[in-house]
């Protein structure tokens, strides 16, 4: 393909009268080739970072031919060393200003939290001790920490000082929640009377109850009950035949105003801004299933803004970009009518807020991958919303990226890969094949990710690796058995993104290719399969029951009875030679 990617470049602070005010990145423009970083030995061979060079709020295709080189161009026309003085300035002080990273670990003893890396002598140090619980949770800002204890106990910790500022004895707990800025704590309990309220909505603050509703049971599509938008300015709950919207500073008088959506199944509030929901219907009695669209404003809900129809589809994955302009849909069916795939097939659908596309993503007819048939094994929108990634076909996966306008941008060539991940500051990108993951590999700050072998779905070599964002080993750590783990989130806007620009500039290198659209996948060393404890001699003893060779040394036992063996055969092919001489 013959897109160049370049940064998007800064508008001098002249043109806006602030001569004196140092900008957050220095006015230039960067035309630069996406670079597969070579993986090193030490790096799983099922993970790829690519190097994209992609900067927030997006990136675009310019009508520049491709550069082998790595070129900058001040406003002036040339390289200003005054402004990299300033710059390096600029690094110094937002530099100090970022938060620290912090790592939760949590074992069946309980959990513990790290300060985050760059560790001091290799080795993390320990934040807060180890602490019984059976669960945690962040709130999605990172401001709270959820910890349910054993006794059906809840407690919620402030993240600027990790100590507990409230706890709640809920009897019968069967989980909880926290709001996006842990404004709210929700819990869910096993009813003892069919009449009983057992979703209750709790103030964090006051520790007092503020809604409470009745909810047979919970699925991954009606948990949580209420919904928030990201700074909880929204509210929202799905009930029978309708959508019910709350102020979400007051939840006294209840629903403020409901949306009727005949035979609704699940709802996706968009988060950043609560501005717009998506509902979906389900198939019935022959009417194809459905996703639509909707204002969150009771005025502007008379009539969908957009929306789609599918037919054979089962269920729905609903994806809002940051900026609830756009809506990405996997619609799954558990049936494949080619007869490809024993799971069912998978469509990839994109809805924008003004109607411009309401259709299927093209992921078969494009680039010198085209034809590629599969599932759609996942799909993640960048952190600026102006670009999509997906990883789609049967294995080896193609994955291939989208701008906001559904047009194919970049392929990254195939391979073994499940699982794509942005990097926060929109620099980089991760391919990955993993069995199932749970939330971000990235750290906030973008420099490293991180990737656990966790339990009970593996009861062995239970680890923990951070890398670094070019892919190299920085930390390992093994467990007896290992739960969960993950980052404390953070918001990407705190933490300095000319740091890593800087630092890239003398060690970018930059590789010529022959195909810009298709590239080549790095050999990779085939992982050894699991040898369960009971089966770990099975050479050994299938050379000494057959007689085959083992890769192993052999026992001293194996060895004799080999040469017994050997010569047994020596024997009788000598009394059949004789025989046939005689006759």
């Amino acid at each position: 393909m013959g897109f160049p990617l370049g940064l998007n470049p800064i508008p001098d602070s002249s043109e806006k009268g602030d001569k004196g005010k140092c900008p957050s990145s220095p006015s230039f423009l960067a035309t630069l080739r996406p670079i597969e970083l070579p993986a090193p030995r030490s790096v799983p061979s099922a993970i790829v970072v690519r190097r994209l060079f992609l900067d927030t709020p997006s990136f675009s295709p310019r009508p520049k031919p491709y550069t082998s080189e790595f070129s900058f161009q001040s406003s002036a026309g040339h390289l200003c060393l005054d402004i990299l003085l300033v710059v390096a300035i600029f690094l110094m002080a937002t530099t100090a200003s970022s938060p620290p990273l912090h790592i939760l670990v949590r074992e069946p003893e309980g959990f513990s939290l790290w300060n985050g890396p760059p560790f001091a002598n290799g080795q993390p140090s320990v934040k807060l001790d180890r602490t019984p619980c059976t669960s945690t949770m962040f709130s999605t800002d990172g401001s709270r920490l959820m910890v349910i204890r054993s006794d059906s106990v809840v407690g919620v910790y402030d993240c600027s000082n990790f100590k507990e500022i409230r706890n709640f004895e809920i009897p019968n707990l069967v989980t909880a929640a926290l709001s996006p800025c842990g404004t709210y704590l929700q819990s869910f309990q096993k009813s003892s009377t069919p009449q009983e309220k057992n979703v209750i909505l709790w103030k964090v603050e006051s520790g007092e109850s503020v809604y409470q509703l009745l909810q047979k049971n919970i699925t991954k599509t009606t948990w949580p009950s209420i919904r928030f938008s990201s700074d909880e300015a929204v509210a929202c709950r799905l009930a029978t035949n309708e959508i019910q919207f709350f102020d979400g500073c007051d939840f006294s008088k209840g629903f403020k105003y409901r949306l009727r959506v005949p035979g609704i199944a699940a709802v996706e509030l968009s988060k950043t801004p609560g501005s717009h929901i998506a509902a979906f219907v389900p198939e019935s009695k022959g009417v194809p299933a459905s996703v639509q669209i909707f204002a969150c404003r009771e005025d502007l809900q008379s009539q969908p803004v957009a929306g789609r129809s599918f037919f054979r589809c089962s269920s729905v994955q609903l994806h809002w970009n940051y900026g609830s302009t756009g809506l990405l849909v996997v619609v799954q069916s558990d049936v494949d009518k080619t007869n490809q795939s024993y799971y069912g097939e998978s469509k990839l659908n994109y809805l924008t807020i003004d109607g411009t596309h309401e259709g299927l993503v093209p992921l078969h007819n494009f680039g010198a991958l085209s034809g590629k048939e599969g599932p759609i094994l996942d799909v993640q929108w960048s952190y600026s919303g102006s670009e999509f990634a997906v990883v789609y076909g049967f294995l080896p996966a193609k994955a291939t990226i989208f701008d906001k306008k559904c047009n194919p941008l970049l392929e990254l060539g195939t391979g073994p890969y499940n699982t794509i991940r942005w990097n926060p500051k929109g620099k980089f990108i991760c391919l990955a094949g993993f069995g199932n993951l749970r939330g971000h590999m990235w750290s906030p700050n973008g420099c490293y990710f991180m990737t656990a072998t966790t339990a009970p779905r593996l009861q062995i070599d239970n680890c923990i690796k951070i890398f670094h964002h070019n892919g190299s080993l920085f930390f390992k750590k093994m467990f007896d058995k290992l739960y969960q783990v993950e980052w404390k989130p953070e918001s990407p806007e705190r933490f300095c993104e000319v740091a890593e620009l800087i630092k890239s500039v003398d060690s970018l290198t930059v590789e010529e290719r022959k195909s810009q659209g298709n590239f080549t996948n790095m050999p990779a060393q085939k992982p050894a399969a699991y040898c369960p404890p009971h089966a770990k001699n099975a050479a050994a003893v299938q050379a000494e029951l057959f007689g085959e060779s083992s890769s192993e040394t052999l026992s001293k036992n194996a060895l004799r009875n080999k040469k017994k063996r050997e010569k047994q055969r020596e024997k009788k092919a000598a009394e059949a030679g004789s025989a046939s001489s005689d006759s």
